[in-house]
């Protein structure tokens, strides 16, 4: 499959460059000189300064002078980000936005906001200081982006892997200076987390790469993975016996702090009082649906009973991949069909198991390169199978997860017309800053988004069972945008999420559990459903606005032109207008 479709690669490169060259073309505008040079001199200065800082993220983005680095998370290292920071925000607070297209206009304030964000993050909010698996999530990504993708040849990529595996005993030693009164819950993920982070580089990182055969580079390998072993245990025992014990730390952001970052980070600034009528609004409109399409399926049995059926309606767990692909298929030739949005490329994502590093994280996600990316171009539409060790009961506990409606739902949000759409429209992006900022209610809320709209536009015949799907989805979002709200303002314990996710959010109680859990250290998680109700009011007013000319496709694909900025830039550049995006 994967040898298919690297012959393939050559011409999605070429349907994405000549996609490329039209949305440029159409964004072309003559611009005041003076203004213009300087802003887009500040923005490139910004960028190599932000990858010094995060080498990660470069190599994500496919710019791989950075792939020999590591994150550095000293003191003196997080120091000199934050004086960056704002040095940088100065050199932006003094560019004259009158003066730029208005394109380049909506990109200052993306970057200004950006830049405050991250300057929250690292001054007042510091997860750096609470939790400890920020450390560890970070080391196994940065390898992993590195033996996943054939960007090089394998020994080249080998070298990159070594030297960031030198850096990892130096970070990990950072973690223990930094870490102070963690929250018990994050030291407890971190702890459940270790086992997998240790058995990736006792593994996987070794078969990544076992057609090298450099004997020095090989030696060099083994001393650095081993030493990257050694020092993951350890801090697997320091977080056991060391830290653990004394994490009576408190997850929650307070009120200020989450209306900062919810502001900075999706430039929203609508107060949390009015934010959960909102969400309380919309997650009862999804409960009254549920029982309507329940009822509309068997009217003479319970809900609970209806919605057992559907999780008991999934495939065979040895055709699960040829059932999303199937539908993948499907989903692509409705798409065409209904003249839904604009598929930039025939080129379909590779479907294929999950990558046992990532098994423990997801259950089913898309992997595509970064914006820069020309070599590895490939992408892939990972699921999570049972293992093969699994007892028959957990086998079909699992499998109740890919139901026929969670299969179609999961499908729609991954691939067509979701993330991997959007990723597709990204590589035409007509600025750096849209190709490499990433904004959650964008790019989540789109892919939420397009559930619920594809349904809405007949897709499965308007079968109720997927529709029962689409709102379980739909209210586990619901649910995640009030708990999140609540936990972090204090109204709302942990124990008391997962019921709410249960009572509330009709979420089985193990998902219930892994959720509130991460409402802990992903607070502003309601990105999801506010994004999806900030796109479905755009769409209200684009069509208010176009009146007659309207068409779901050219609204779909003017979206898809704005790149990953938040719903504010987009419904200036749409509407022309500041209006509420609520």
């Amino acid at each position: 499959m994967i040898k298919r479709l690297f012959t393939t690669t050559l011409g999605l490169v070429i349907q994405l460059s000549l996609f490329s060259s039209i949305v440029f073309a159409q964004a072309s505008v003559m611009l005041p000189v003076p203004s213009q040079v300087l802003f887009d001199k500040v923005v490139d200065e910004y960028f190599d300064f932000y990858f010094q800082f995060h080498p990660t993220a470069g190599t994500q983005a496919g710019l791989h002078q950075y792939d020999g680095r590591l994150e550095d998370f000293s003191r003196s290292g997080l120091d000199a980000e934050i004086a960056g920071l704002a040095q940088f925000q100065k050199q932006f607070s003094a560019i004259q936005s009158g003066q730029l297209s208005q394109a380049s206009a909506g990109n200052l304030q993306v970057l200004t906001s950006s830049i405050q964000a991250r300057l929250l993050e690292l001054q007042s909010i510091q997860m750096w200081r609470k939790d400890p698996d920020v450390y560890v999530s970070d080391l196994s990504y940065s390898v992993f982006l590195i033996m996943r993708r054939n960007f090089a040849p394998p020994a080249d990529r080998l070298r990159s892997v070594v030297a960031r595996e030198r850096e990892i005993p130096r970070v990990l030693e950072a973690a223990r200076q930094n870490i102070n009164n963690a929250p018990r819950v994050y030291t407890q993920v971190a702890l459940q987390q270790m086992p997998d982070n240790i058995k990736f580089f006792q593994n996987d990182v070794p078969a990544a790469f076992r057609e090298v055969r450099e004997p020095k580079l090989l030696a060099e390998f083994k001393a650095s993975n081993d030493a990257a072993i050694e020092a993951l245990s350890q801090y697997q025992d320091f977080l056991r016996q060391d830290l653990l014990p004394v994490s009576n730390g408190d997850f929650r952001l307070g009120a200020e702090n989450f209306r900062k970052k919810l502001r900075y980070d999706e430039m929203v600034d609508i107060p949390l009082d009015r934010l959960l009528e909102i969400g309380y609004a919309d997650l009862r409109r999804n409960q009254q649906q549920l029982k309507e399409v329940a009822a509309q399926i068997d009217p003479h049995r319970s809900l609970a009973a209806v919605l057992a059926d559907l999780r008991q309606d999934h495939p065979p767990a040895d055709q699960l991949l040829q059932t999303f692909r199937d539908t993948l298929s499907g989903l692509r030739q409705f798409i065409e069909q209904k003249k839904i949005i604009t598929i930039p490329s025939r080129v379909p994502p590779i479907v294929e198991e999950t990558p046992p590093f990532a098994r423990a994280l997801t259950t089913a996600a898309m992997d595509t390169p970064g914006a820069y990316e020309s070599k590895a171009t490939e992408a892939m539409f990972n699921i999570t199978l049972p293992s093969p060790d699994w007892k028959p009961e957990k086998v079909e506990q699992w499998m109740q997860g890919f139901n026929r409606g969670t299969i179609a739902s999961t499908a729609i949000h991954e691939v067509y017309p979701g993330h991997y759409t959007q990723f597709l429209w990204l590589q035409a992006a007509p600025s750096k800053t849209r190709k490499l900022l990433y904004n959650n209610s964008n790019a989540e809320g789109w892919a939420h988004y397009t559930e619920q709209m594809m349904l809405d536009e007949g897709y499965g015949g308007h079968d109720p069972k997927l529709r029962l799907g689409q709102l379980l989805d739909a209210l586990l979002r619901n649910a995640r945008f009030i708990a999140g709200i609540e936990m972090h303002t204090g109204k709302m314990t942990l124990e008391q999420a997962e019921e709410f996710f249960v009572k509330e959010g009709f979420q089985v109680p193990p998902v219930a559990e892994v959720e509130s859990e991460r409402a802990t250290s992903d607070p502003t998680y309601l990105y999801y459903n506010l994004g999806k109700l900030q796109i479905l009011k755009l769409r209200e007013d684009y069509q208010k606005l176009q009146g007659s000319k309207f068409t779901l496709q050219e609204f779909h694909d003017r979206f898809m032109r704005q790149g990953s900025v938040p719903m504010k830039i987009i419904r200036k550049s749409m509407l022309g207008t500041d209006g509420p995006t609520l």
